[in-house]
């Protein structure tokens, strides 16, 4: 069997949720249109019957305005010690900048074998001359594939070649396993999701979501409670809307999600409490969020 850790790096909004769920053939990791979806370092576990893949997503690598922004960009970087693979993706139609250059240097500390990933090739026709102006300014790349989610363009190929990469090695996880965080996190991250969809302008980035219990009832219901955290009042007369109509459509959207991962019946019961300035000065928010084992 091949084994491995694969670990996603690039600056926010490039794909790189979107090309694990590409890999699976399903969504296992939430999406958005919107910069910094991903906050923590998710691995999703991959396996078949010659091959175990563990694909490490994190957080876009951009200049932090937020502590909490600072341990979105630590997460990233530790992410990419003692892995057997990096995917450095890049999109296609913002081509190579300043976050691209911060990641060339700190692959080079790593010395891992890495993979430039020019994404959304859909976008742009001069997508070659991207990679071309990367590799001039990196030169740490041992392949390079060029790739569209959307237009299902290079993805068998990036994934074969990710799975020939890989050492002989044991099955780090359970064949049946496809994520390291329990429920928790998966319906926080689910619960986030759809606020990402529903909301706009400030409200997303504001939004931290804390499962409080997830509780077995006797009739097979999965009762999930659990706390939306925005940092003013207006921020949370938005959330709810008017009659309760936002928190009611979010609601229901995670839900029915959520019920899709668990197999059964789920109560949620979504709370909006106003938390000011939480990502900048609450550790306790910080880790509850899943932020725990990046800031140690």
């Amino acid at each position: 069997m091949r084994s491995g850790f694969v670990t996603l790096i690039g600056r926010p909004n490039v794909g790189k949720s979107s090309l694990v769920n590409a890999f699976f053939g399903r969504k296992i990791l939430i999406v958005s249109d919107k910069p910094q979806t991903t906050r923590n370092r998710i691995r999703c576990i991959y396996t078949d019957e010659e091959n175990q893949i563990i694909f490490t997503d994190t957080p876009g690598i951009h200049k932090p305005i937020h502590r909490l922004g600072e341990f979105m960009v630590k997460a990233a970087i530790q992410a990419m010690k003692g892995c057997d693979l990096i995917l450095f993706v890049v999109d296609s139609s913002k081509g190579f900048g300043e976050p691209e250059m911060r990641m060339c240097e700190l692959v080079k500390t790593s010395q891992t074998n890495t993979f430039l990933v020019v994404n959304k090739i859909d976008l742009v026709d001069d997508y070659l001359q991207i990679a071309e102006v990367t590799k001039d300014r990196c030169g740490v790349f041992s392949k390079v594939f060029f790739t569209s989610v959307i237009k299902n363009q290079g993805i068998i190929e990036l994934f074969e070649a990710i799975k020939l990469s890989l050492p002989e090695g044991p099955m780090y996880f359970p064949s049946q396993m496809t994520t390291d965080r329990p429920i928790s996190f998966q319906a926080a991250e689910l619960i986030r999701e759809k606020i990402l969809l529903l909301t706009r302008e400030e409200v997303p980035h504001c939004v931290a979501v804390i499962v409080d219990q997830v509780i077995e009832k006797e009739e097979g219901i999965l009762y999930i409670a659990a706390t939306i955290y925005v940092e003013r009042q207006s921020q949370k007369g938005i959330l709810i809307g008017k009659a309760g109509s936002m928190i009611k459509q979010i609601g229901t959207l995670a839900r029915m999600e959520i019920e899709s991962v668990v197999n059964k019946k789920v109560y949620l019961d979504l709370h909006v409490k106003v938390k000011k300035n939480w990502r900048d000065k609450d550790f306790i928010i910080l880790n509850e969020i899943g932020m725990k084992d990046e800031i140690e």
